[in-house]
Protein backbone atom coordinates (compact mmCIF):
# COMPACT_ATOMS: atom_id res chain seq x y z
CA UNK A 1 0.00 0.00 0.00
CA UNK A 2 1.30 3.52 -1.01
CA UNK A 3 1.84 5.93 1.82
CA UNK A 4 0.66 9.32 1.51
CA UNK A 5 3.11 11.59 3.33
CA UNK A 6 1.49 13.61 5.71
CA UNK A 7 2.78 17.29 6.69
CA UNK A 8 3.78 18.24 10.16
CA UNK A 9 2.05 21.77 11.78
CA UNK A 10 5.88 23.28 10.76
CA UNK A 11 5.73 22.20 7.29
CA UNK A 12 1.75 23.51 7.36
CA UNK A 13 2.51 27.04 8.58
CA UNK A 14 6.27 27.25 6.89
CA UNK A 15 6.10 28.78 3.55
CA UNK A 16 7.03 27.10 0.08
CA UNK A 17 10.74 26.83 -0.88
CA UNK A 18 10.67 29.14 -3.22
CA UNK A 19 9.20 32.11 -1.36
CA UNK A 20 10.94 31.19 2.01
CA UNK A 21 14.12 33.12 0.84
CA UNK A 22 12.25 35.96 0.03
CA UNK A 23 10.45 35.85 3.39
CA UNK A 24 13.94 35.99 4.19
CA UNK A 25 15.52 38.95 2.29
CA UNK A 26 12.43 41.14 3.22
CA UNK A 27 13.18 40.34 6.66
CA UNK A 28 16.13 40.94 6.89
CA UNK A 29 15.85 44.08 5.10
CA UNK A 30 13.22 45.36 7.40
CA UNK A 31 16.11 44.16 10.17
CA UNK A 32 18.93 46.64 8.78
CA UNK A 33 16.64 49.24 8.12
CA UNK A 34 15.51 49.67 12.04
CA UNK A 35 18.90 48.48 13.01
CA UNK A 36 20.00 51.68 11.25
CA UNK A 37 17.21 53.53 12.78
CA UNK A 38 18.23 52.14 15.97
CA UNK A 39 22.01 53.06 16.02
CA UNK A 40 21.54 56.88 14.94
CA UNK A 41 18.94 57.09 17.50
CA UNK A 42 21.08 55.47 19.99
CA UNK A 43 24.27 57.50 18.80
CA UNK A 44 21.92 60.71 18.95
CA UNK A 45 20.35 59.98 22.34
CA UNK A 46 23.81 59.05 23.98
CA UNK A 47 24.90 62.42 23.07
CA UNK A 48 21.77 64.74 24.34
CA UNK A 49 21.91 62.42 27.41
CA UNK A 50 25.48 63.59 27.56
CA UNK A 51 24.72 66.84 27.32
CA UNK A 52 21.96 66.91 29.62
CA UNK A 53 23.98 65.29 32.21
CA UNK A 54 27.10 68.02 31.58
CA UNK A 55 24.82 71.02 31.42
CA UNK A 56 22.86 70.15 34.49
CA UNK A 57 25.97 69.56 36.82
CA UNK A 58 27.55 72.82 34.72
CA UNK A 59 24.24 74.98 35.30
CA UNK A 60 24.23 74.07 39.57
CA UNK A 61 27.62 74.57 39.58
CA UNK A 62 28.05 77.35 37.32
CA UNK A 63 25.51 79.44 39.35
CA UNK A 64 26.75 78.11 42.99
CA UNK A 65 30.00 79.70 42.07
CA UNK A 66 28.18 82.97 40.68
CA UNK A 67 26.17 83.38 44.28
CA UNK A 68 29.60 82.84 46.09
CA UNK A 69 31.33 85.02 43.97
CA UNK A 70 28.65 88.08 45.04
CA UNK A 71 28.52 87.20 48.53
CA UNK A 72 32.27 87.21 48.24
CA UNK A 73 32.07 90.95 46.98
CA UNK A 74 29.16 91.57 49.57
CA UNK A 75 31.51 90.17 52.30
CA UNK A 76 34.75 92.68 51.27
CA UNK A 77 32.21 94.98 51.73
CA UNK A 78 30.99 94.26 55.54
CA UNK A 79 34.82 94.06 56.04
CA UNK A 80 35.00 98.24 55.06
CA UNK A 81 31.66 98.88 56.26
CA UNK A 82 32.83 97.44 60.22
CA UNK A 83 36.47 98.81 60.04
CA UNK A 84 34.88 102.40 59.40
CA UNK A 85 32.68 101.92 62.68
CA UNK A 86 35.10 100.52 64.50
CA UNK A 87 36.45 103.61 64.09
CA UNK A 88 33.56 105.78 64.54
CA UNK A 89 32.65 104.04 67.77
CA UNK A 90 35.86 102.93 69.31
CA UNK A 91 35.33 99.26 70.00
CA UNK A 92 32.49 96.38 69.14
CA UNK A 93 30.42 97.14 72.80
CA UNK A 94 28.06 98.83 70.44
CA UNK A 95 27.34 95.67 68.94
CA UNK A 96 26.48 93.81 72.40
CA UNK A 97 24.38 96.66 73.43
CA UNK A 98 22.37 97.03 70.44
CA UNK A 99 20.91 94.02 69.10
CA UNK A 100 19.68 96.12 65.57
CA UNK A 101 23.24 97.17 65.28
CA UNK A 102 24.32 94.00 63.33
CA UNK A 103 21.70 93.56 61.03
CA UNK A 104 21.57 97.68 59.78
CA UNK A 105 25.41 96.68 59.29
CA UNK A 106 24.81 93.70 56.87
CA UNK A 107 21.85 95.98 55.07
CA UNK A 108 24.24 98.65 54.43
CA UNK A 109 26.19 96.14 52.15
CA UNK A 110 23.07 95.51 49.65
CA UNK A 111 23.79 97.92 46.69
CA UNK A 112 22.40 101.30 46.35
CA UNK A 113 18.80 101.74 45.54
CA UNK A 114 18.11 102.36 41.48
CA UNK A 115 20.28 99.88 40.44
CA UNK A 116 19.59 97.03 38.60
CA UNK A 117 21.15 94.39 42.10
CA UNK A 118 19.69 96.00 44.38
CA UNK A 119 15.89 95.48 42.47
CA UNK A 120 17.54 91.79 42.28
CA UNK A 121 18.09 91.68 46.17
CA UNK A 122 14.78 93.06 46.97
CA UNK A 123 12.95 90.57 44.81
CA UNK A 124 15.21 87.90 46.49
CA UNK A 125 13.92 89.16 49.72
CA UNK A 126 10.55 88.89 48.72
CA UNK A 127 10.87 85.72 47.59
CA UNK A 128 12.60 84.74 51.17
CA UNK A 129 9.97 86.28 53.01
CA UNK A 130 6.99 84.43 51.00
CA UNK A 131 8.59 81.05 51.38
CA UNK A 132 9.21 81.52 54.73
CA UNK A 133 5.01 82.35 54.63
CA UNK A 134 4.67 78.99 53.30
CA UNK A 135 6.25 77.15 55.36
CA UNK A 136 4.82 78.49 58.14
CA UNK A 137 1.69 77.48 56.83
CA UNK A 138 2.89 73.79 56.12
CA UNK A 139 4.14 73.66 52.40
CA UNK A 140 6.94 71.93 51.68
CA UNK A 141 10.18 73.84 50.25
CA UNK A 142 11.83 72.84 46.83
CA UNK A 143 14.30 70.25 47.89
CA UNK A 144 11.72 68.08 49.66
CA UNK A 145 13.16 68.69 53.03
CA UNK A 146 11.35 70.11 56.00
CA UNK A 147 10.30 73.34 56.55
CA UNK A 148 13.51 75.58 58.18
CA UNK A 149 14.37 79.38 58.88
CA UNK A 150 16.52 79.67 56.05
CA UNK A 151 19.93 78.77 57.98
CA UNK A 152 22.01 79.40 54.44
CA UNK A 153 21.94 83.04 54.01
CA UNK A 154 24.51 85.49 54.13
CA UNK A 155 23.94 87.21 57.37
CA UNK A 156 23.47 84.21 59.09
CA UNK A 157 27.25 82.50 57.81
CA UNK A 158 28.96 85.87 58.89
CA UNK A 159 30.94 85.38 62.06
CA UNK A 160 33.09 88.63 63.84
CA UNK A 161 35.51 88.03 65.94
CA UNK A 162 37.48 90.47 68.29
CA UNK A 163 41.19 90.53 68.23
CA UNK A 164 41.12 88.45 71.32
CA UNK A 165 38.99 85.59 68.74
CA UNK A 166 35.66 85.46 70.73
CA UNK A 167 33.10 85.36 68.99
CA UNK A 168 31.23 88.78 68.64
CA UNK A 169 28.49 87.95 66.14
CA UNK A 170 27.44 84.54 64.05
CA UNK A 171 27.02 80.91 64.39
CA UNK A 172 29.25 78.76 67.26
CA UNK A 173 31.84 76.32 66.61
CA UNK A 174 32.44 77.48 63.13
CA UNK A 175 35.88 79.61 63.54
CA UNK A 176 38.17 76.27 62.32
CA UNK A 177 36.30 76.56 59.25
CA UNK A 178 35.77 79.53 57.43
CA UNK A 179 38.72 81.81 56.32
CA UNK A 180 39.31 84.67 58.65
CA UNK A 181 39.72 88.39 57.32
CA UNK A 182 41.78 91.05 59.69
CA UNK A 183 40.02 93.95 60.70
CA UNK A 184 42.19 96.64 61.28
CA UNK A 185 42.27 100.37 62.81
CA UNK A 186 45.65 102.24 63.13
CA UNK A 187 47.85 99.79 62.65
CA UNK A 188 46.52 97.10 64.50
CA UNK A 189 44.26 94.16 64.48
CA UNK A 190 40.95 94.72 65.87
CA UNK A 191 38.57 91.75 64.84
CA UNK A 192 38.26 89.21 62.28
CA UNK A 193 35.88 88.47 59.79
CA UNK A 194 34.94 85.08 58.04
CA UNK A 195 32.28 83.89 56.14
CA UNK A 196 31.51 80.19 55.61
CA UNK A 197 30.95 79.93 51.92
CA UNK A 198 27.63 78.49 50.51
CA UNK A 199 27.86 74.67 49.52
CA UNK A 200 24.57 74.19 48.15
CA UNK A 201 21.50 76.39 46.95
CA UNK A 202 18.77 76.76 49.29
CA UNK A 203 17.34 79.90 48.57
CA UNK A 204 13.75 79.29 47.10
CA UNK A 205 14.82 81.92 44.31
CA UNK A 206 18.01 80.29 43.44
CA UNK A 207 16.29 76.61 43.36
CA UNK A 208 13.78 77.71 41.45
CA UNK A 209 15.67 78.98 38.77
CA UNK A 210 18.24 76.87 38.55
CA UNK A 211 15.13 74.09 38.53
CA UNK A 212 13.23 76.22 35.36
CA UNK A 213 16.98 75.83 33.57
CA UNK A 214 17.03 72.26 34.13
CA UNK A 215 13.82 72.12 33.02
CA UNK A 216 14.27 73.88 29.87
CA UNK A 217 17.28 71.84 29.16
CA UNK A 218 14.71 69.16 29.53
CA UNK A 219 12.17 69.94 27.12
CA UNK A 220 15.07 70.52 24.51
CA UNK A 221 16.84 67.59 25.20
CA UNK A 222 13.13 65.56 24.59
CA UNK A 223 13.16 67.76 21.44
CA UNK A 224 16.17 66.94 20.27
CA UNK A 225 15.19 63.12 20.76
CA UNK A 226 12.06 64.14 18.87
CA UNK A 227 13.44 65.24 16.31
CA UNK A 228 16.27 62.79 15.49
CA UNK A 229 13.68 60.10 15.38
CA UNK A 230 11.84 61.77 13.09
CA UNK A 231 14.90 62.16 11.00
CA UNK A 232 16.65 59.06 12.00
CA UNK A 233 13.78 56.96 10.20
CA UNK A 234 13.76 58.15 6.30
CA UNK A 235 17.16 58.56 6.55
CA UNK A 236 17.95 55.17 7.73
CA UNK A 237 15.00 53.76 5.39
CA UNK A 238 17.63 56.09 2.24
CA UNK A 239 20.47 54.67 2.91
CA UNK A 240 18.72 51.13 3.21
CA UNK A 241 17.36 51.44 -0.12
CA UNK A 242 20.57 50.57 -2.33
CA UNK A 243 21.21 47.46 -0.21
CA UNK A 244 17.29 46.80 -1.33
CA UNK A 245 18.22 47.30 -4.92
CA UNK A 246 21.08 45.42 -4.61
CA UNK A 247 19.78 42.35 -2.83
CA UNK A 248 16.98 42.58 -5.11
CA UNK A 249 19.27 42.30 -8.32
CA UNK A 250 21.73 39.53 -6.50
CA UNK A 251 18.58 37.66 -6.47
CA UNK A 252 17.64 37.74 -10.07
CA UNK A 253 21.51 37.41 -10.84
CA UNK A 254 20.93 33.81 -8.48
CA UNK A 255 18.20 32.98 -10.66
CA UNK A 256 19.92 33.07 -13.78
CA UNK A 257 19.14 36.38 -15.09
CA UNK A 258 22.86 36.99 -15.72
CA UNK A 259 21.96 40.60 -17.59
CA UNK A 260 21.24 42.29 -14.22
CA UNK A 261 23.09 45.28 -13.96
CA UNK A 262 22.84 47.95 -10.79
CA UNK A 263 23.07 51.81 -11.06
CA UNK A 264 26.81 52.34 -9.86
CA UNK A 265 25.18 55.63 -7.48
CA UNK A 266 27.86 57.46 -5.28
CA UNK A 267 31.69 56.98 -5.54
CA UNK A 268 31.72 55.07 -1.52
CA UNK A 269 31.47 51.24 -0.73
CA UNK A 270 28.11 50.74 -1.77
CA UNK A 271 29.27 52.71 -4.94
CA UNK A 272 32.23 50.38 -5.11
CA UNK A 273 30.11 46.99 -4.19
CA UNK A 274 27.68 47.77 -7.19
CA UNK A 275 30.38 48.32 -9.48
CA UNK A 276 32.07 44.90 -8.46
CA UNK A 277 28.42 43.63 -8.82
CA UNK A 278 28.01 44.67 -12.60
CA UNK A 279 31.99 43.17 -13.38
CA UNK A 280 30.48 39.64 -11.89
CA UNK A 281 27.34 40.00 -13.90
CA UNK A 282 29.23 40.53 -16.57
CA UNK A 283 31.78 37.97 -16.09
CA UNK A 284 28.59 35.37 -15.39
CA UNK A 285 27.23 36.50 -18.50
CA UNK A 286 30.92 36.00 -20.42
CA UNK A 287 31.18 32.78 -19.18
CA UNK A 288 27.62 31.12 -19.40
CA UNK A 289 27.75 32.92 -23.09
CA UNK A 290 30.95 30.54 -23.48
CA UNK A 291 29.68 27.28 -21.68
CA UNK A 292 26.77 27.54 -24.10
CA UNK A 293 28.78 28.24 -26.93
CA UNK A 294 31.47 25.52 -25.95
CA UNK A 295 28.21 22.52 -25.65
CA UNK A 296 26.85 23.93 -29.19
CA UNK A 297 30.35 23.50 -31.00
CA UNK A 298 31.34 20.60 -29.21
CA UNK A 299 28.05 19.16 -30.34
CA UNK A 300 28.63 19.99 -33.81
CA UNK A 301 32.13 18.56 -33.64
CA UNK A 302 31.08 15.25 -32.69
CA UNK A 303 27.99 15.26 -34.74
CA UNK A 304 30.31 15.18 -37.73
CA UNK A 305 32.34 12.14 -37.34
CA UNK A 306 29.30 10.16 -35.92
CA UNK A 307 27.44 11.40 -38.67
CA UNK A 308 30.08 9.75 -41.16
CA UNK A 309 30.24 6.99 -39.06
CA UNK A 310 26.73 6.10 -39.28
CA UNK A 311 26.46 6.50 -42.52
CA UNK A 312 29.08 4.50 -43.19
CA UNK A 313 27.84 1.64 -41.10
CA UNK A 314 24.46 1.52 -42.25
CA UNK A 315 25.13 1.94 -45.79
CA UNK A 316 27.46 -1.84 -45.38
CA UNK A 317 24.06 -3.08 -43.23
CA UNK A 318 22.26 -1.84 -46.38
CA UNK A 319 24.60 -3.55 -48.67
CA UNK A 320 25.28 -0.70 -50.71
CA UNK A 321 29.18 -1.19 -49.60
CA UNK A 322 30.92 -3.86 -49.14
CA UNK A 323 32.76 -4.34 -45.91
CA UNK A 324 35.76 -4.51 -46.98
CA UNK A 325 39.89 -2.53 -46.69
CA UNK A 326 38.41 0.51 -48.31
CA UNK A 327 35.56 1.43 -46.00
CA UNK A 328 37.35 -0.01 -43.15
CA UNK A 329 39.97 2.34 -43.24
CA UNK A 330 37.25 4.99 -44.31
CA UNK A 331 35.57 4.22 -40.42
CA UNK A 332 38.72 3.73 -39.07
CA UNK A 333 39.28 7.33 -39.85
CA UNK A 334 36.57 8.83 -38.71
CA UNK A 335 37.48 6.76 -35.67
CA UNK A 336 40.99 8.23 -34.94
CA UNK A 337 39.41 11.50 -36.09
CA UNK A 338 36.60 11.14 -32.78
CA UNK A 339 39.36 9.62 -30.70
CA UNK A 340 41.46 12.85 -31.23
CA UNK A 341 38.65 15.23 -30.32
CA UNK A 342 37.71 13.32 -27.39
CA UNK A 343 41.87 13.52 -26.36
CA UNK A 344 41.90 17.58 -27.13
CA UNK A 345 38.87 17.59 -24.91
CA UNK A 346 40.19 15.59 -21.81
CA UNK A 347 43.69 17.53 -21.69
CA UNK A 348 41.37 20.58 -21.89
CA UNK A 349 39.65 19.53 -19.22
CA UNK A 350 42.58 18.54 -17.20
CA UNK A 351 44.19 21.54 -17.73
CA UNK A 352 40.94 23.68 -16.19
CA UNK A 353 40.96 21.65 -13.08
CA UNK A 354 44.45 21.56 -12.62
CA UNK A 355 45.02 17.88 -12.97
CA UNK A 356 47.00 18.09 -15.85
CA UNK A 357 50.84 16.48 -14.58
CA UNK A 358 53.99 17.96 -16.14
CA UNK A 359 57.38 15.91 -15.83
CA UNK A 360 60.03 18.97 -15.92
CA UNK A 361 63.58 18.43 -16.51
CA UNK A 362 66.40 20.04 -17.72
CA UNK A 363 66.76 20.51 -21.52
CA UNK A 364 67.90 22.21 -24.73
CA UNK A 365 65.16 23.67 -26.48
CA UNK A 366 67.51 24.23 -29.67
CA UNK A 367 68.01 20.12 -30.27
CA UNK A 368 64.33 20.02 -29.11
CA UNK A 369 63.07 22.63 -31.76
CA UNK A 370 65.50 21.01 -34.59
CA UNK A 371 64.20 17.12 -34.10
CA UNK A 372 60.24 18.64 -34.42
CA UNK A 373 61.52 20.67 -37.42
CA UNK A 374 63.70 17.04 -39.55
CA UNK A 375 60.65 15.35 -38.42
CA UNK A 376 58.02 17.79 -40.15
CA UNK A 377 60.63 18.30 -43.00
CA UNK A 378 59.70 14.92 -45.13
CA UNK A 379 55.71 15.83 -44.95
CA UNK A 380 56.51 19.61 -45.72
CA UNK A 381 58.79 19.02 -48.61
CA UNK A 382 56.17 16.52 -50.06
CA UNK A 383 53.17 19.07 -49.87
CA UNK A 384 55.46 21.95 -51.89
CA UNK A 385 55.97 23.97 -49.05
CA UNK A 386 59.85 25.99 -47.79
CA UNK A 387 60.72 25.05 -44.53
CA UNK A 388 63.59 26.86 -42.92
CA UNK A 389 64.94 26.87 -39.39
CA UNK A 390 67.18 29.42 -38.26
CA UNK A 391 67.99 28.55 -34.38
CA UNK A 392 70.93 30.47 -32.94
CA UNK A 393 74.09 28.48 -32.95
CA UNK A 394 75.68 30.45 -30.22
CA UNK A 395 73.29 31.17 -27.43
CA UNK A 396 72.14 29.10 -24.15
CA UNK A 397 68.86 27.26 -24.26
CA UNK A 398 68.52 25.25 -21.11
CA UNK A 399 65.03 25.64 -20.21
CA UNK A 400 63.26 23.46 -17.04
CA UNK A 401 60.34 22.10 -19.16
CA UNK A 402 58.47 19.19 -19.76
CA UNK A 403 60.01 17.29 -23.15
CA UNK A 404 56.55 15.49 -23.84
CA UNK A 405 54.63 18.35 -23.54
CA UNK A 406 56.82 20.84 -25.64
CA UNK A 407 56.95 18.11 -27.92
CA UNK A 408 53.19 18.16 -28.27
CA UNK A 409 53.50 21.93 -28.35
CA UNK A 410 55.98 22.38 -31.24
CA UNK A 411 54.36 19.46 -33.18
CA UNK A 412 50.94 21.07 -33.18
CA UNK A 413 52.46 24.33 -34.38
CA UNK A 414 54.03 22.79 -37.35
CA UNK A 415 51.08 20.53 -38.39
CA UNK A 416 48.88 23.57 -38.20
CA UNK A 417 51.29 25.35 -40.26
CA UNK A 418 51.37 22.33 -42.84
CA UNK A 419 47.62 22.07 -43.12
CA UNK A 420 46.85 25.86 -43.58
CA UNK A 421 49.73 27.16 -45.66
CA UNK A 422 48.81 27.16 -49.44
CA UNK A 423 51.00 24.87 -51.59
CA UNK A 424 54.73 26.60 -52.67
CA UNK A 425 54.50 28.71 -49.56
CA UNK A 426 57.35 28.74 -46.88
CA UNK A 427 57.40 28.01 -42.88
CA UNK A 428 60.32 30.16 -41.28
CA UNK A 429 61.07 28.88 -37.63
CA UNK A 430 63.56 31.17 -35.63
CA UNK A 431 65.40 30.67 -31.92
CA UNK A 432 66.84 33.05 -30.33
CA UNK A 433 67.75 34.47 -26.49
CA UNK A 434 66.25 38.05 -25.64
CA UNK A 435 67.63 38.76 -22.24
CA UNK A 436 66.34 35.55 -19.62
CA UNK A 437 64.40 34.44 -22.59
CA UNK A 438 64.14 32.60 -25.00
CA UNK A 439 61.98 33.27 -28.33
CA UNK A 440 60.60 30.97 -30.36
CA UNK A 441 58.70 32.56 -33.69
CA UNK A 442 57.13 30.24 -36.50
CA UNK A 443 56.04 32.71 -39.51
CA UNK A 444 54.06 30.71 -42.57
CA UNK A 445 53.00 32.69 -45.52
CA UNK A 446 49.38 32.96 -47.47
CA UNK A 447 46.76 32.58 -46.45
CA UNK A 448 46.61 35.02 -43.43
CA UNK A 449 43.42 36.20 -41.22
CA UNK A 450 42.46 39.53 -39.73
CA UNK A 451 43.57 41.46 -36.76
CA UNK A 452 40.30 40.45 -35.59
CA UNK A 453 40.93 36.61 -36.15
CA UNK A 454 44.24 36.85 -35.02
CA UNK A 455 43.45 38.13 -31.37
CA UNK A 456 40.55 34.97 -31.09
CA UNK A 457 43.41 32.05 -32.56
CA UNK A 458 44.07 30.57 -29.31
CA UNK A 459 40.24 30.50 -28.40
CA UNK A 460 38.23 27.03 -27.65
CA UNK A 461 36.85 25.43 -30.98
CA UNK A 462 37.22 28.72 -32.86
CA UNK A 463 38.40 28.55 -36.49
CA UNK A 464 38.84 31.05 -39.57
CA UNK A 465 36.03 30.98 -41.43
CA UNK A 466 37.81 30.69 -45.16
CA UNK A 467 40.75 28.60 -46.52
CA UNK A 468 41.33 27.52 -42.55
CA UNK A 469 38.60 25.39 -41.88
CA UNK A 470 37.14 22.23 -41.16
CA UNK A 471 37.81 20.66 -44.19
CA UNK A 472 41.47 20.76 -43.34
CA UNK A 473 40.76 18.96 -40.37
CA UNK A 474 40.85 19.75 -36.78
CA UNK A 475 38.23 21.01 -34.36
CA UNK A 476 40.33 24.38 -33.33
CA UNK A 477 41.51 22.86 -30.09
CA UNK A 478 44.86 22.99 -31.33
CA UNK A 479 45.98 26.54 -30.59
CA UNK A 480 44.16 26.46 -27.34
CA UNK A 481 46.31 23.29 -25.78
CA UNK A 482 49.46 25.15 -27.16
CA UNK A 483 48.50 28.32 -25.35
CA UNK A 484 47.99 25.87 -21.98
CA UNK A 485 51.38 24.05 -22.48
CA UNK A 486 53.44 27.21 -22.47
CA UNK A 487 51.32 29.02 -19.91
CA UNK A 488 52.15 26.01 -17.41
CA UNK A 489 55.88 26.78 -18.15
CA UNK A 490 55.76 30.51 -17.11
CA UNK A 491 55.66 31.35 -20.51
CA UNK A 492 53.65 33.43 -23.37
CA UNK A 493 52.37 32.37 -27.07
CA UNK A 494 50.68 35.20 -29.29
CA UNK A 495 49.76 35.34 -32.78
CA UNK A 496 50.77 38.37 -35.02
CA UNK A 497 50.75 39.13 -38.27
CA UNK A 498 53.64 37.31 -40.55
CA UNK A 499 55.96 38.99 -43.21
CA UNK A 500 55.30 36.48 -45.68
CA UNK A 501 51.67 37.02 -45.89
CA UNK A 502 50.27 34.41 -42.87
CA UNK A 503 50.04 33.96 -39.23
CA UNK A 504 53.28 34.46 -37.29
CA UNK A 505 53.37 32.64 -33.50
CA UNK A 506 55.43 33.93 -30.95
CA UNK A 507 56.43 32.26 -28.32
CA UNK A 508 58.83 33.11 -24.97
CA UNK A 509 59.91 30.71 -22.62
CA UNK A 510 61.99 31.43 -19.77
CA UNK A 511 65.76 29.81 -19.56
CA UNK A 512 67.29 28.18 -16.76
CA UNK A 513 67.91 30.05 -14.19
CA UNK A 514 65.86 33.09 -14.96
CA UNK A 515 62.75 34.60 -13.58
CA UNK A 516 59.72 35.94 -14.52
Amino acid sequence: MRRVPVATPDEESSPPPHLRGIEERDTMKIMIKYRLFLAMLAATGAVVVCMFLIMQWSIGRGFLAYVNTIEKERFEKLAEVLEETYQSQGDWDFLRDDASAWPKLVEATLPREGTDQVRVEHRQQRAVRRAERRQARGFANLTGQPPQRFPHRFETRVLLLDASYHRLVGPAGTVDKVNLKSLVHDGRVVGYLGMLPRQRLSDTHQLLFVQRQKLTMAMIAGVMLLVSAALSLPMANRLVQPIRRLAASMHRLASGEFGTRVDVGPQDELGQLSRDFNTLALSLEKNEQARRQWVADISHELRTPLSILRGEIEAIQDGIRQAGPDSMRSLHAEVMRLSRLVDDLYQLSLFDIGALTYRKIDLDLRALIADAVAAFRPEFEQKGIALRASLDPSGHFSIFADPGRLHQLFDNLMDNALKYTDRGGELAVRLACRGNLATVELADSFPGVTAEELEKLFDRLYRVENSRNRALGGAGLGLAICKNIVEAHEGSIRALPSPQGGVLIHIELPLRGSTT
